[in-house]
This record gives structure tokens, C-alpha cells and sequence, in this order.
């Protein structure tokens, strides 16, 4: 399978590339944040509309106040995520997704509706793994 690349953005050297399977590749980060279980969950959460910080936090079940503001943080720097603080007291704060962010939500949630649709057959290997 033949895939399209797109040219680093930090790099001196417009020849090269980005390769998520090269070890110093600016991609590798950037996917790190998107697939760990808190960028995933943020960003599939975004896709329902935009949200203050403590109702995220609600959304995504189970994140520490900590983890979500350093995984906002990381995806509002990598273009996926908008970061809005209004102007009233006490100052409102609201996330929403990027185009990029919206693009990415998309897939992950398909993703995630496969895993949840293919529970049924995660449990039986499980059960049948530690059978074994």
C-alpha cells in the first residue's frame, strides 16, 4: 500500500519527507499525541461541539485535570485543537476542533465505533488467550 507524504514543515531540507516509521521524524510526536488514550478520547469528544475545560473533563471519564490540560496543550500546538478564552468574569474558556482536528476526530471515531462494535470477539480471544 502506496501512501502520500507530506513535506516536513521544520526542516532546512525541502527534499525530505515525513516518515512516521523513521525515528526522528516531527511525525512521530504529533501521532503520539493524537493516538494516546487522552488525545483520542479529547479529540473524538470535540467532534459533538465545543465544550469548557470541566465538561470535557466530565466527557472523557476518568482523566486527571493534569493529563487533559497537557493533552489539550499538545493538540491545540499541533493545529488540531482551538483554544477560546472569552472575555467575561470569571474568563470562559472553550475548545473546539481545527479543520485538521476535525479531519483526524473523524477517523478516530470510526476506530473507536470498530472497537466497540468488535467487543463481542475482543473478549472471546481474551478468554481464549489466557485459556491457553
Amino acid at each position: 500500500m502506496t501512501t502520500q507524504r507530506t513535506p516536513l514543515v521544520d526542516t532546512d531540507d525541502p527534499t525530505l519527507e515525513a516518515d512516521v516509521f523513521a525515528r526522528n521524524c516531527t511525525s512521530r510526536p504529533v501521532l503520539q499525541n493524537v493516538a494516546s488514550r487522552w488525545g483520542t478520547l479529547a479529540l473524538v469528544a470535540l467532534r459533538e461541539g465545543p465544550y469548557r475545560f470541566s465538561a470535557l473533563r466530565r466527557r472523557v471519564d476518568g482523566v486527571s485535570e493534569r493529563m487533559l490540560s497537557q493533552t489539550l496543550q499538545a493538540l491545540e500546538r499541533d493545529g488540531m485543537v482551538h483554544r477560546e478564552v472569552q472575555e467575561t468574569i470569571p474568563p470562559r474558556v472553550e475548545y473546539t476542533l481545527t479543520e485538521l482536528g476535525a479531519l483526524i476526530a473523524e477517523r478516530l471515531e470510526d476506530l473507536i465505533q470498530i472497537v466497540e462494535t468488535n467487543m463481542p470477539r475482543v473478549l472471546e480471544a481474551q478468554a481464549a488467550y489466557h485459556r491457553d
